[in-house]
Protein backbone atom coordinates (compact mmCIF):
# COMPACT_ATOMS: atom_id res chain seq x y z
CA UNK A 1 0.00 0.00 0.00
CA UNK A 2 1.30 3.32 -0.57
CA UNK A 3 0.62 6.12 1.44
CA UNK A 4 -1.59 8.99 -0.76
CA UNK A 5 -0.30 12.14 -1.25
CA UNK A 6 -1.97 15.46 -1.79
CA UNK A 7 -0.53 18.54 -3.95
CA UNK A 8 1.41 20.54 -1.76
CA UNK A 9 2.71 23.98 -1.94
CA UNK A 10 6.84 24.04 -1.64
CA UNK A 11 8.96 26.85 -1.01
CA UNK A 12 12.41 28.29 -0.74
CA UNK A 13 14.21 31.24 1.21
CA UNK A 14 15.06 33.91 -0.62
CA UNK A 15 17.59 36.91 0.54
CA UNK A 16 16.70 40.58 0.83
CA UNK A 17 20.00 42.30 0.02
CA UNK A 18 18.44 45.28 0.74
CA UNK A 19 17.59 44.72 4.29
CA UNK A 20 20.56 42.43 5.04
CA UNK A 21 23.01 44.13 7.44
CA UNK A 22 25.75 41.19 7.17
CA UNK A 23 25.48 39.89 10.76
CA UNK A 24 25.86 36.41 9.94
CA UNK A 25 23.56 34.45 12.24
CA UNK A 26 21.99 32.71 9.09
CA UNK A 27 25.00 30.75 8.86
CA UNK A 28 26.40 30.73 12.61
CA UNK A 29 23.09 29.94 14.28
CA UNK A 30 20.58 28.06 11.95
CA UNK A 31 20.86 24.75 11.16
CA UNK A 32 20.53 23.93 7.78
CA UNK A 33 23.27 25.10 4.73
CA UNK A 34 21.14 28.79 4.50
CA UNK A 35 19.87 30.31 2.14
CA UNK A 36 21.45 28.74 -0.99
CA UNK A 37 18.01 28.00 -3.60
CA UNK A 38 19.96 25.03 -5.09
CA UNK A 39 19.83 22.85 -1.34
CA UNK A 40 16.89 24.97 0.48
CA UNK A 41 14.43 22.86 2.22
CA UNK A 42 11.86 25.75 2.86
CA UNK A 43 12.08 24.72 6.53
CA UNK A 44 12.11 28.52 7.88
CA UNK A 45 14.50 28.26 9.97
CA UNK A 46 16.44 31.19 9.10
CA UNK A 47 13.55 32.89 8.34
CA UNK A 48 12.92 32.79 12.21
CA UNK A 49 16.70 33.44 13.53
CA UNK A 50 17.18 36.98 10.86
CA UNK A 51 16.98 39.55 13.21
CA UNK A 52 16.59 41.93 10.06
CA UNK A 53 13.78 39.90 8.50
CA UNK A 54 16.07 39.68 5.62
CA UNK A 55 15.01 36.37 4.46
CA UNK A 56 11.51 35.32 3.73
CA UNK A 57 9.62 32.00 2.53
CA UNK A 58 8.36 32.62 -1.20
CA UNK A 59 6.97 29.51 -3.05
CA UNK A 60 8.82 27.58 -5.52
CA UNK A 61 7.43 24.09 -7.54
CA UNK A 62 9.87 21.18 -6.65
CA UNK A 63 11.34 19.37 -10.01
CA UNK A 64 10.66 16.52 -9.24
CA UNK A 65 9.24 13.71 -6.16
CA UNK A 66 10.95 10.98 -3.96
CA UNK A 67 10.05 7.84 -2.54
CA UNK A 68 10.55 7.27 1.13
CA UNK A 69 8.84 4.78 3.55
CA UNK A 70 6.88 6.17 6.87
CA UNK A 71 6.51 3.65 9.09
CA UNK A 72 6.58 0.94 7.07
CA UNK A 73 4.25 2.01 4.37
CA UNK A 74 6.28 3.53 1.03
CA UNK A 75 4.91 7.57 -0.41
CA UNK A 76 6.02 9.56 -3.03
CA UNK A 77 6.31 13.50 -1.79
CA UNK A 78 8.42 16.50 -3.19
CA UNK A 79 12.51 16.63 -2.84
CA UNK A 80 14.06 19.20 -1.26
CA UNK A 81 11.25 19.73 1.84
CA UNK A 82 11.69 18.65 5.53
CA UNK A 83 10.78 15.54 7.18
CA UNK A 84 7.46 17.62 9.03
CA UNK A 85 6.81 18.97 5.64
CA UNK A 86 6.27 15.29 4.28
CA UNK A 87 4.65 13.97 7.04
CA UNK A 88 1.89 16.90 6.98
CA UNK A 89 1.82 15.92 3.22
CA UNK A 90 1.20 12.49 4.01
CA UNK A 91 -1.51 13.48 6.41
CA UNK A 92 -0.12 13.00 9.61
CA UNK A 93 -1.12 16.22 12.05
CA UNK A 94 1.66 18.64 13.30
CA UNK A 95 0.42 20.42 16.29
CA UNK A 96 1.69 23.76 18.03
CA UNK A 97 0.59 22.38 21.32
CA UNK A 98 1.24 19.10 22.69
CA UNK A 99 -1.69 16.61 22.62
CA UNK A 100 -3.15 17.82 19.75
CA UNK A 101 -1.55 16.21 16.85
CA UNK A 102 0.93 12.96 16.16
CA UNK A 103 3.64 15.40 16.07
CA UNK A 104 4.83 18.67 18.11
CA UNK A 105 6.93 21.17 15.90
CA UNK A 106 6.59 24.00 18.44
CA UNK A 107 10.14 26.10 17.84
CA UNK A 108 10.89 25.65 14.28
CA UNK A 109 14.15 25.61 14.41
CA UNK A 110 15.43 22.21 15.23
CA UNK A 111 16.45 23.13 18.81
CA UNK A 112 13.88 21.71 21.46
CA UNK A 113 13.69 18.10 19.70
CA UNK A 114 10.07 17.57 20.75
CA UNK A 115 9.23 16.79 16.91
CA UNK A 116 12.04 14.16 16.93
CA UNK A 117 11.32 10.90 14.44
CA UNK A 118 13.62 7.84 13.99
CA UNK A 119 15.21 8.56 9.85
CA UNK A 120 17.43 6.31 8.73
CA UNK A 121 17.73 4.37 12.69
CA UNK A 122 19.40 7.98 13.75
CA UNK A 123 17.00 10.06 15.85
CA UNK A 124 16.27 13.53 14.31
CA UNK A 125 14.46 16.81 14.67
CA UNK A 126 11.56 16.58 11.83
CA UNK A 127 11.18 20.47 11.16
CA UNK A 128 14.81 20.99 10.05
CA UNK A 129 16.21 17.65 8.89
CA UNK A 130 16.04 16.95 4.42
CA UNK A 131 14.06 14.73 3.36
CA UNK A 132 16.34 11.97 0.78
CA UNK A 133 15.18 9.43 -2.08
CA UNK A 134 15.01 5.94 -0.16
CA UNK A 135 14.75 8.03 3.60
CA UNK A 136 12.84 5.32 6.00
CA UNK A 137 11.21 7.47 8.56
CA UNK A 138 9.59 6.11 11.82
CA UNK A 139 6.96 8.55 13.52
CA UNK A 140 7.35 6.44 16.77
CA UNK A 141 10.73 6.72 18.85
CA UNK A 142 12.84 3.65 19.87
CA UNK A 143 11.58 1.99 22.83
CA UNK A 144 15.21 2.62 24.70
CA UNK A 145 15.70 6.30 23.04
CA UNK A 146 16.90 8.86 25.65
CA UNK A 147 15.39 12.42 25.00
CA UNK A 148 17.79 15.25 23.93
CA UNK A 149 17.88 18.77 23.22
CA UNK A 150 20.04 21.67 22.64
CA UNK A 151 21.05 23.25 25.43
CA UNK A 152 23.33 26.28 25.82
CA UNK A 153 25.04 28.93 27.94
CA UNK A 154 26.17 27.43 30.90
CA UNK A 155 27.55 30.25 33.46
CA UNK A 156 27.11 31.54 36.87
CA UNK A 157 24.43 34.08 37.33
CA UNK A 158 24.55 37.19 39.06
CA UNK A 159 20.77 38.25 39.48
CA UNK A 160 18.58 35.05 38.78
CA UNK A 161 15.33 35.52 37.38
CA UNK A 162 11.63 35.85 37.72
CA UNK A 163 11.46 32.76 40.27
CA UNK A 164 14.24 34.05 41.99
CA UNK A 165 13.43 34.86 46.02
CA UNK A 166 13.96 38.48 46.63
CA UNK A 167 16.11 38.04 49.79
CA UNK A 168 18.70 35.73 47.44
CA UNK A 169 18.88 38.35 44.98
CA UNK A 170 20.19 41.01 47.82
CA UNK A 171 22.85 38.24 48.47
CA UNK A 172 26.04 40.08 48.22
CA UNK A 173 27.65 36.89 46.79
CA UNK A 174 29.00 37.68 43.11
CA UNK A 175 27.11 34.81 41.71
CA UNK A 176 23.30 33.64 42.79
CA UNK A 177 22.68 30.59 40.89
CA UNK A 178 23.96 28.25 38.01
CA UNK A 179 22.27 29.17 34.80
CA UNK A 180 21.56 27.12 31.51
CA UNK A 181 19.34 27.92 28.59
CA UNK A 182 17.66 25.59 26.61
CA UNK A 183 17.55 26.38 23.18
CA UNK A 184 14.30 26.63 21.28
CA UNK A 185 10.51 28.80 21.86
CA UNK A 186 7.02 28.54 20.79
CA UNK A 187 6.90 32.45 20.58
CA UNK A 188 7.89 34.96 18.58
CA UNK A 189 8.59 37.72 20.78
CA UNK A 190 10.28 40.77 18.95
CA UNK A 191 11.62 41.98 21.72
CA UNK A 192 13.82 38.66 22.78
CA UNK A 193 16.63 39.49 24.34
CA UNK A 194 17.68 35.94 24.46
CA UNK A 195 16.96 35.52 20.84
CA UNK A 196 20.48 33.98 19.66
CA UNK A 197 19.76 30.95 21.62
CA UNK A 198 16.02 30.94 21.57
CA UNK A 199 16.45 30.79 17.22
CA UNK A 200 20.18 28.43 17.62
CA UNK A 201 19.87 25.36 16.14
CA UNK A 202 23.81 24.34 15.85
CA UNK A 203 24.99 22.57 18.43
CA UNK A 204 25.39 18.77 19.64
CA UNK A 205 21.86 17.93 21.70
CA UNK A 206 22.36 16.94 25.24
CA UNK A 207 20.38 14.22 27.58
CA UNK A 208 19.02 15.16 30.15
CA UNK A 209 22.05 13.70 32.60
CA UNK A 210 24.97 15.55 30.41
CA UNK A 211 23.04 18.68 30.73
CA UNK A 212 22.95 17.85 34.60
CA UNK A 213 25.98 17.00 34.82
CA UNK A 214 27.27 20.17 33.20
CA UNK A 215 25.63 22.48 35.41
CA UNK A 216 25.93 20.45 38.68
CA UNK A 217 30.09 21.72 37.77
CA UNK A 218 28.68 25.07 37.39
CA UNK A 219 27.08 24.91 40.95
CA UNK A 220 30.30 23.41 42.06
CA UNK A 221 32.59 26.30 40.48
CA UNK A 222 30.44 29.26 41.86
CA UNK A 223 29.58 27.95 44.84
CA UNK A 224 25.96 28.65 44.54
CA UNK A 225 23.32 25.84 46.07
CA UNK A 226 21.10 27.58 43.41
CA UNK A 227 20.32 25.68 39.68
CA UNK A 228 18.18 27.41 36.55
CA UNK A 229 16.89 26.15 33.33
CA UNK A 230 15.73 28.71 31.44
CA UNK A 231 15.75 29.60 27.30
CA UNK A 232 14.56 29.83 24.94
CA UNK A 233 11.50 28.11 26.17
CA UNK A 234 13.12 25.25 28.55
CA UNK A 235 9.16 23.85 28.83
CA UNK A 236 9.30 22.44 25.14
CA UNK A 237 10.09 19.05 25.70
CA UNK A 238 8.55 17.83 28.19
CA UNK A 239 10.00 14.42 28.94
CA UNK A 240 13.65 16.16 28.44
CA UNK A 241 12.62 18.46 30.97
CA UNK A 242 11.31 16.24 33.48
CA UNK A 243 14.33 13.98 33.68
CA UNK A 244 16.25 16.77 33.58
CA UNK A 245 15.07 17.81 36.65
CA UNK A 246 15.09 14.27 38.51
CA UNK A 247 19.04 13.96 37.18
CA UNK A 248 19.97 17.25 38.57
CA UNK A 249 18.01 16.46 41.93
CA UNK A 250 20.20 12.90 42.15
CA UNK A 251 23.54 14.40 41.73
CA UNK A 252 22.32 17.54 44.16
CA UNK A 253 20.80 14.96 46.68
CA UNK A 254 21.71 17.90 49.67
CA UNK A 255 18.96 20.24 51.45
CA UNK A 256 20.56 23.61 50.28
CA UNK A 257 20.25 22.79 46.42
CA UNK A 258 17.50 24.38 44.35
CA UNK A 259 16.05 23.62 41.27
CA UNK A 260 14.62 26.60 39.48
CA UNK A 261 12.59 26.15 36.36
CA UNK A 262 12.48 29.84 34.57
CA UNK A 263 9.40 29.26 31.89
CA UNK A 264 6.58 31.54 29.63
CA UNK A 265 4.38 28.76 30.84
CA UNK A 266 2.20 28.51 28.08
CA UNK A 267 2.59 24.61 27.64
CA UNK A 268 2.38 23.96 31.51
CA UNK A 269 -0.88 21.99 31.87
CA UNK A 270 -1.59 20.74 35.93
CA UNK A 271 -0.28 16.67 35.01
CA UNK A 272 3.19 18.36 33.78
CA UNK A 273 3.62 20.53 36.63
CA UNK A 274 2.73 17.43 39.24
CA UNK A 275 5.49 16.12 37.18
CA UNK A 276 8.03 18.61 37.42
CA UNK A 277 7.43 18.93 41.23
CA UNK A 278 7.76 15.08 42.15
CA UNK A 279 11.02 15.00 40.03
CA UNK A 280 11.85 17.70 42.45
CA UNK A 281 11.42 21.40 41.10
CA UNK A 282 11.59 23.90 43.94
CA UNK A 283 11.10 27.24 42.24
CA UNK A 284 9.47 28.31 39.16
CA UNK A 285 9.54 31.76 37.59
CA UNK A 286 6.51 32.12 34.46
CA UNK A 287 6.38 35.24 32.96
CA UNK A 288 3.14 36.39 32.00
CA UNK A 289 2.96 37.96 28.46
CA UNK A 290 -0.66 39.83 28.90
CA UNK A 291 -4.05 39.37 29.90
CA UNK A 292 -6.04 40.97 26.56
CA UNK A 293 -5.51 39.08 23.82
CA UNK A 294 -4.66 42.05 21.59
CA UNK A 295 -1.57 42.51 23.82
CA UNK A 296 -0.48 39.06 23.76
CA UNK A 297 -0.16 38.66 20.00
CA UNK A 298 1.62 41.68 20.05
CA UNK A 299 4.04 40.75 23.34
CA UNK A 300 4.66 37.64 22.32
CA UNK A 301 4.32 37.61 18.42
CA UNK A 302 1.94 34.84 18.02
CA UNK A 303 -0.04 35.68 15.02
CA UNK A 304 -2.71 33.21 15.25
CA UNK A 305 -5.64 34.37 17.82
CA UNK A 306 -6.82 31.26 18.92
CA UNK A 307 -3.14 29.46 19.57
CA UNK A 308 -2.13 32.82 21.45
CA UNK A 309 -5.65 32.34 23.41
CA UNK A 310 -4.91 28.96 24.51
CA UNK A 311 -0.98 29.78 25.30
CA UNK A 312 -1.95 32.74 27.46
CA UNK A 313 -4.67 30.52 29.56
CA UNK A 314 -2.91 27.91 29.87
CA UNK A 315 0.19 30.37 31.33
CA UNK A 316 -2.75 31.68 33.57
CA UNK A 317 -4.11 28.71 34.75
CA UNK A 318 -0.86 26.92 35.69
CA UNK A 319 -0.08 30.10 38.12
CA UNK A 320 -3.51 29.23 39.89
CA UNK A 321 -2.53 25.78 40.28
CA UNK A 322 0.50 26.25 41.18
CA UNK A 323 -0.44 28.72 44.04
CA UNK A 324 -3.31 26.57 45.08
CA UNK A 325 -1.97 23.28 45.29
CA UNK A 326 2.04 24.03 45.70
CA UNK A 327 2.23 27.38 47.33
CA UNK A 328 3.59 25.87 50.67
CA UNK A 329 5.85 23.49 48.70
CA UNK A 330 7.57 25.59 45.48
CA UNK A 331 8.55 29.12 44.97
CA UNK A 332 6.34 31.10 43.20
CA UNK A 333 7.56 34.45 41.09
CA UNK A 334 5.43 36.04 38.71
CA UNK A 335 6.98 38.49 35.30
CA UNK A 336 4.78 40.91 34.34
CA UNK A 337 5.91 42.89 30.98
CA UNK A 338 5.95 46.36 30.48
CA UNK A 339 6.51 48.94 27.97
CA UNK A 340 3.36 51.47 27.64
CA UNK A 341 4.17 50.60 23.45
CA UNK A 342 3.30 46.88 23.90
CA UNK A 343 0.72 46.72 26.88
CA UNK A 344 -0.96 49.64 28.09
CA UNK A 345 -0.38 50.88 32.03
CA UNK A 346 -4.38 49.64 32.88
CA UNK A 347 -3.43 46.69 31.57
CA UNK A 348 -0.48 45.75 33.86
CA UNK A 349 -2.61 46.72 36.76
CA UNK A 350 -5.34 44.77 36.01
CA UNK A 351 -2.64 41.91 35.54
CA UNK A 352 -1.58 42.80 39.08
CA UNK A 353 -5.21 42.60 40.28
CA UNK A 354 -6.05 39.61 38.86
CA UNK A 355 -2.71 37.62 40.71
CA UNK A 356 -3.57 39.68 43.93
CA UNK A 357 -7.32 37.33 43.60
CA UNK A 358 -4.91 34.56 42.89
CA UNK A 359 -2.17 34.87 46.08
CA UNK A 360 -1.21 39.05 47.16
CA UNK A 361 1.69 37.19 48.65
CA UNK A 362 2.90 36.02 45.40
CA UNK A 363 6.37 37.43 44.30
CA UNK A 364 5.92 40.29 41.17
CA UNK A 365 8.98 41.79 38.86
CA UNK A 366 8.02 44.26 36.72
CA UNK A 367 10.30 43.94 33.69
CA UNK A 368 11.72 46.68 31.70
CA UNK A 369 11.19 45.44 28.02
CA UNK A 370 13.01 47.44 25.58
CA UNK A 371 14.09 47.02 21.94
CA UNK A 372 15.54 44.05 20.82
CA UNK A 373 15.78 41.72 18.63
CA UNK A 374 13.03 42.92 15.89
CA UNK A 375 11.28 45.43 18.15
CA UNK A 376 12.49 49.17 17.48
CA UNK A 377 10.17 50.71 20.90
CA UNK A 378 11.81 52.95 22.53
CA UNK A 379 12.66 51.18 26.47
CA UNK A 380 10.25 52.43 29.19
CA UNK A 381 11.53 55.72 31.73
CA UNK A 382 12.45 53.83 35.42
CA UNK A 383 10.17 56.75 36.20
CA UNK A 384 7.61 54.77 34.62
CA UNK A 385 8.63 51.31 35.90
CA UNK A 386 9.29 52.69 39.17
CA UNK A 387 5.20 54.02 39.14
CA UNK A 388 3.95 51.24 37.88
CA UNK A 389 5.68 49.26 41.07
CA UNK A 390 4.58 52.10 43.18
CA UNK A 391 0.63 51.57 41.98
CA UNK A 392 1.20 47.42 41.96
CA UNK A 393 2.54 47.38 45.75
CA UNK A 394 -0.03 50.25 47.50
CA UNK A 395 -3.04 50.61 45.44
CA UNK A 396 -3.25 47.27 44.39
CA UNK A 397 -2.16 45.53 47.31
CA UNK A 398 0.58 42.90 46.18
CA UNK A 399 2.98 42.49 48.71
CA UNK A 400 6.34 41.81 47.44
CA UNK A 401 6.50 43.82 43.83
CA UNK A 402 10.30 44.39 42.02
CA UNK A 403 11.31 46.56 39.04
CA UNK A 404 14.05 46.22 36.56
CA UNK A 405 15.36 49.23 36.11
CA UNK A 406 18.09 50.60 33.40
CA UNK A 407 20.78 51.02 35.97
CA UNK A 408 19.58 47.73 38.21
CA UNK A 409 16.87 46.11 40.26
CA UNK A 410 14.48 48.10 43.22
CA UNK A 411 13.42 46.04 45.47
CA UNK A 412 10.05 45.98 47.60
Amino acid sequence: MVLPTMSMKTYVAVHNPEKCRQCGWCSEIVACPGADQMICIGCGACVLACPNQALELVEEPRDREVTIEVDGKPATVPERISVKAALAELGYRIGSAPGEAELFAPCGVGACWSCAVEVDGRVRPACVTAIRDGMRINTELPADYVPRRLVLGFMGHETGGVGTPWQVRCSPQPYIEAVCLAAGCNLRCPQCYNWSFTYQGKGDPMTPNEAAVRLTGERETHGVDRMLISGGECTLNRPWLVQFIGEIKKLNPDPQARFHVQTNGSLLTHDYIDELVDAGMTDIGIDLKGLETDTFMRVTGVKDRPLAERYRDSAWEAVRYLAGKYGDRVFIGIGIPYNAQLIPPGEVVRIGERVWDINPLLQVGVLRYRADYRSHISPPSDDEIERIRDILNTEVGLRTVLAWTEYGEIGP
